[in-house]
């Protein structure tokens, strides 16, 4: 096993289900796709089995631009676990997708300081691979 991979079983990772399969599918393949209802067409995330607009159970799920803006966060200074100890200090973001107003996406924020977050700063979408079946999309500061 390589150090990264070693590391990367050191970190939680995420367990897809009915409901998620979708989006990390989609993840693996470098792409940010969310939950969206097909009949009233209300995004949706975090994943659901029933639309909590309209209540309907058909649903899937569509590409979106990977753009949003910083809506909250939290610096974490200490490692919750032996695999995030060469991420510190790690940042965990609230990003308001740019698809629809609160549709809203906790994710690690990458390449910023913590001085430098500011709310409603422009991010978009990146991804790590964590492991072979494991990737995470992750947001950083819009390039442009």
């Amino acid at each position: 096993m390589e150090s990264g991979q070693a590391a990367a079983v050191l970190r939680p990772l995420p367990l897809a289900d009915e409901a998620s399969a979708g989006f990390w599918d989609a993840a693996k393949e470098g792409r940010l796709a969310i939950q969206r209802c097909i009949a009233c067409r209300r995004w949706n995330h975090a994943p659901s089995l029933a639309c909590p607009g309209c209540g309907s159970l058909d649903l899937g799920y569509e590409e979106v631009s990977g753009r949003g803006t910083l809506f909250s966060w939290t610096i974490i200074k200490e490692a919750p676990a032996p695999g995030f100890r060469d991420k510190l200090p790690l940042i965990v973001g609230i990003v308001e997708l740019a698809e629809q107003p609160h549709l809203l996406m906790a994710a690690n924020l990458l390449e910023i300081a913590p001085e430098d977050l500011q709310l409603g700063m422009g991010l978009e979408v990146v991804f790590e691979a964590v492991t072979g079946d494991c990737t995470l999309p992750q947001f950083r500061p819009a390039q442009g």
